[in-house]
């Protein structure tokens, strides 16, 4: 059976690359990311599971995708990224064959836009596209895959929609994309088994070689029939953590540690929350696990704010993941606070803690988190859950082996 040659651009973590590798299918021949902690993280993942140390580190480029002739060609002596032979000298001669990858979504996400004073209109993000756009022209790879938020679909910045711009460029490039993003390639997590509402774009594009082949209704077959065959029931939170060992507050906390922290799990531990937060915690949590539900309006859950803090809030800062439902979406944002995914065991009165926010994204229990708190929290919340990440590897290998 053969491999296809990948590489992964804007690789983060990897969680994306993570379910690529699990199906044994593909060979890596390098990963691109420009964040050292993820950098990090990445080697030490595939050196422990996929690879041998040298040639993961080799693998794992650490650079900035916009200095693209550079990324290829190499570059010496950056103050920086130091010294790199670029990504021909990993390829080495060989075909790409496919290319994966999704820039940073926080340009076109909802909640960046609401957050930013402009929008977003001047974030550089907005058109990191066109850097993977460069590349898989040079490399001309069979097949595409591009992920990104459910933004993207509305992002604008410039008056133009991103996703027009983005098809325009594919097109250019000789690559054919779903003609209706929204109806095919808009997937939520939750449908194939991630135990979390997540709803993202994953655009499949497939370069034009044959004129007698209709590309629209081999993306079509890809969305309703290949792709559509890894769906499965619905996972919850139970499902994810219910079996991971609880972590109780300390009776005499610490200026920085509030619970009982040894499990000796790799990267489950709480982060510090002081008494009036455990306080709210426990009322929410104790809310519904006694069906009281007298917290489930925004109006009630502002109301308990300022009755706690003496503070108003024009949203409310509270939400309690629940045992027989899939989590609300994994977000970066957790990196600075966990006030919107409590821990739904009232007697925890915490937030999850990143081995849970990782159970939740289906990363393996295997895979180590050994970077600090807020550069791992984020990670895990930018990354593509591996489980989806691996049922989509599958069906691109099918895709593939089709055309």
């Amino acid at each position: 059976m053969k491999k296809l040659n990948s590489l992964e651009l804007f690789a983060g973590v990897g969680g994306l690359l993570e379910g690529f590798e699990e199906t044994g299918d593909y060979d890596l021949l390098a990963a691109v990311e420009w964040l050292k902690p993820q950098c990090r993280t990445l080697v030490n993942r595939l050196e422990h599971k996929y690879d041998n140390p040298e040639t993961a580190k080799a693998k794992v480029i650490n650079f900035d995708i916009q200095r693209t002739e550079e990324l290829i060609d190499g570059w010496h002596d950056d103050p920086e990224f130091g010294s790199n032979e670029g990504l021909n000298s990993l390829v080495d001669g060989n075909t790409v064959d496919v290319i994966t990858g999704g820039p940073p979504c926080q340009a076109y996400s909802l909640a960046g836009r609401i957050r930013d004073k402009d929008g977003m209109k001047n974030d550089y993000r907005n058109f990191l596209f066109e850097s993977y756009i460069r590349l898989v022209e040079y490399y001309k790879p069979k097949i595409i895959v591009f992920e990104n938020v459910e933004g993207i679909l509305t992002a604008a910045p410039d008056g133009e929609l991103i996703v027009d711009k983005i098809r325009k460029a594919f097109d250019e490039a000789n690559y054919e994309i779903v003609d209706d993003l929204r109806k095919y390639a808009l997937l939520n997590m939750a449908e194939f088994g991630v135990p979390q509402v997540r709803k993202r774009v994953i655009i499949v594009g497939i370069r034009r070689d044959d004129p007698s082949i209709n590309y629209q209704d081999v993306l079509h077959n890809f969305y309703t029939q290949t792709l559509n065959a890894y769906r499965e029931p619905l996972k919850t939170v139970k499902d994810a953590i219910g079996d991971l060992p609880p972590i109780y507050p300390l009776k005499d906390p610490t200026a920085r540690v509030s619970h009982d922290n040894n499990s000796n799990i790799n990267g489950h531990y709480s982060r510090y929350h002081n008494l009036r937060d455990q306080r709210i915690f426990e009322i929410l949590a104790s809310d519904i696990l006694n069906e009281r539900h007298e917290y489930d309006s925004t109006e009630k859950l502002k109301e308990l704010y300022y009755k706690v803090t003496g503070k108003k809030s024009n949203i409310h800062k509270y939400h309690v993941l629940a045992w027989d439902k899939p989590s609300t979406t994994i977000p970066a944002h957790l990196k600075k606070d966990g006030l919107r995914h409590i821990h739904p065991d009232p007697k925890q009165k915490r937030s999850i803690t990143v081995r849970e926010a990782a159970r939740i994204q289906t990363f393996p229990d295997d895979f180590e988190f050994t970077e600090s708190m807020g550069s791992s929290f984020e990670m895990i919340g930018n990354a593509v859950p591996p489980k989806f990440a691996k049922k989509l590897a599958s069906a691109v290998y099918s895709l593939y082996e089709s055309l």
